[in-house]
């Protein structure tokens, strides 16, 4: 369940209108903007609100005043005129996005959002979800006040990560918790049989359906339907879930009849969704419909301080109260990367409950840590909120922990003959490794 908190949603996830700008697109004042409170004038003269000197603009040109239904503009007898679509208008009356042309000045009037801020959540779990980590928090507090709502939740990142846990903690923290749950993994559908998955299908409609189908929407009516994998929808089926995500009617395939359904939709990917939308994989306005509140789920490698936690909790899951884990072994679990994340994790554990159990013993000492190595696509996650010196003092960390790790495993751990290798100071060496939570140890010979 990213030292890439890739978080989107945590600090921009509830937008409202806070306020109207105006903003020049052409001309001598290209990019002076102006926010639009009661009234906006428009001209030449010092005494408008927006003074734009270009020689086409009048000295009092024209007006625009903010009304609940639009924006009102009326011309001031200008010289050039007002015109809306190449059209010369006395008043006129347009919606926030419209491009005005003042005599031969563009400018477009743009809605602006405030940001309410989300703060991270005072609680280490949501639901069955764990973690302690300022990443994992931050996303529980976006949950805690997104989950009682209807908002649909896009789920992104890695495989293993934990999206199905969160998927259903947000079924059971809404007002439709007793209502079904329903999961579409469009990835292990058939691409013949997804459509019919989604939204059912009638008797005859083709070779095999003996009988009328009801879909996932129809089933999970007043429920919560959670679309894991989405980023494997077909594109000739990601129309159909997007008129249904706008409209809330669909058609079985093979029916005429219009049905109607009320569910809370939740999806979920292991891909970058804007990187598919990039090229042509996945369509945009079903992106924009399913990001409602977009959330990026860090992998395990990135929450670090979450991993003693997560290791009790399948602990006790797998194996009983009473069973322990030396510390060495916790330290080990923790210093390991985790490509396949929490899943992964819950495997290696299941497997050393197993065999402590075979032999009579209630404590872990011992476990087979993979050998796999990350996803190349997980080496660099770099994000639009963090400086370069931030960004590379996280990769710097990363690289080291790394390379300590590789270089005291050619050496056994022996930190001695591990620094003469690399020509480094020993305490430096040894210092690293405590840091990063890796274990060496001291040869006789020092």
């Amino acid at each position: 369940m990213h030292h890439e908190v890739s978080t989107r949603a945590a600090v921009n996830v509830l937008g409202a209108p806070a306020g109207l700008q105006a903003i020049v697109l052409t001309g001598l004042h290209k990019g002076l903007s102006k926010v639009v409170g009661g009234r906006l004038t428009i001209g030449k003269a010092a005494d408008n609100d927006l003074v734009l000197s270009d020689d086409t603009v009048s000295r009092h040109h024209c007006e625009v005043v903010r009304a609940p239904d639009g924006l009102h503009v009326r011309d001031l007898e200008s010289t050039n005129g007002t015109k809306i679509d190449s059209t010369r208008i006395r008043e006129a009356m347009v919606q926030p996005g419209s491009v005005l042309k003042v005599g031969e000045v563009d400018i477009q009037f743009k809605p602006t959002l405030h940001r309410v801020e989300v703060l991270p959540s005072d609680q280490t779990s949501f639901g069955p979800a764990i973690g302690q980590s300022l990443a994992m928090r931050t996303i529980f507090g976006v949950l805690e006040r997104i989950a009682p709502t209807d908002a649909t939740v896009l789920l992104e990142g890695e495989t293993g990560t934990g999206k199905d846990v969160l998927a259903r903690a947000i079924a059971s923290n809404s007002p439709r918790a007793h209502k079904p749950f329903l999961v579409v993994d469009c990835g292990a559908v058939t691409y013949s049989l997804i459509e019919s998955e989604l939204f059912g299908h009638e008797r005859g409609s083709f070779t095999g359906a003996v009988a009328t189908r009801h879909g996932a929407f129809e089933l999970a009516d007043g429920g919560t339907v959670f679309l894991d994998e989405i980023g494997e929808l077909p594109l000739d089926i990601q129309p159909k879930l997007l008129r249904v995500l706008e409209t809330r009617e669909f058609r079985r395939v093979g029916g005429n009849k219009t049905l109607h359904t009320n569910v809370r939709v939740v999806a979920a990917t292991k891909r970058d969704l804007n990187r598919e939308v990039a090229v042509g994989k996945f369509r945009e306005d079903l992106y924009f419909r399913l990001a409602v509140v977009p959330l990026t789920v860090p992998p395990l490698r990135a929450r670090r301080d979450d991993i003693p936690a997560i290791v009790l909790h399948l602990l006790k899951a797998a194996g009983g109260p009473e069973m322990s884990i030396l510390p060495d072994t916790m330290q080990a679990l923790a210093a390991h990367d985790w490509p396949g994340n929490v899943r992964e994790l819950r495997n290696v554990l299941e497997r050393a409950v197993y065999m402590a159990q075979a032999t009579g013993s209630k404590e872990i000492g011992v476990v087979t840590l993979p050998t796999g190595h990350a996803p190349a696509d997980a080496a660099f996650h770099f994000e639009l909120d963090k400086t370069y010196r931030e960004t590379r003092a996280k990769y710097d960390g990363e690289f080291e922990r790394r390379y300590v790790k590789w270089l005291l495993g050619r050496h056994s751990g022996n930190i001695s003959a591990a620094a003469r290798e690399a020509k480094m100071d020993r305490k430096h060496l040894h210092d690293m490794a405590k840091k990063h939570g890796l274990r060496g140890q001291e040869s006789d010979d020092t």
